[in-house]
């Protein structure tokens, strides 16, 4: 399960929107349990409405302060701009890391969906997102 934050939910979303007419991307810091403590936007270097590619610059900054924070890069969230919230074979292609969540924002409808996916070896596990109220803080222990 991953846990986010309305706020962070919503934090994610805007990212995506903001990248129209391209798909939004960025990382995800927090818990080996899936719990986020901070989303970081990433420019979308390949400014694709098709394809993401995170920013080496937010990769270096994200693994730094997740060392800094005792916590780890737990996934990647992007945005499919005319399609279902659902890994392509492009995105099940690229998955670097089988423990990472991915996110996906379908901007297709409104309101946007969020889904969230373990990726392993090409298959692909949809997992349940929770979602905590406004105010709560995601704190690594």
């Amino acid at each position: 399960m991953l846990t986010l934050t309305s706020v962070q939910r919503d934090n994610i979303v805007a990212t995506c929107i903001r990248a129209l007419p391209n798909e939004g991307c960025g990382l995800l810091l927090g818990t080996l349990e899936g719990m986020v403590s901070e989303v970081l936007p990433s420019p979308n270097v390949a400014e694709s409405a098709k394809l993401y590619e995170i920013d080496s610059r937010v990769l270096l900054r994200a693994y730094r302060r997740s060392e800094e924070m005792g916590l780890s890069v737990i996934g990647v969230f992007h945005s499919h701009t005319h399609s279902e919230a659902y890994p392509s074979p492009t995105d099940v292609a690229q998955a670097p890391d089988p423990t990472w969540h991915y996110v996906l924002v379908s901007l297709r409808d409104v309101p946007s969906v969020i889904r969230s996916f373990h990726v392993t070896e090409g298959v692909v596990d949809e997992e349940q997102i929770s979602i905590q109220p406004a105010g709560t803080e995601n704190r690594a222990p």
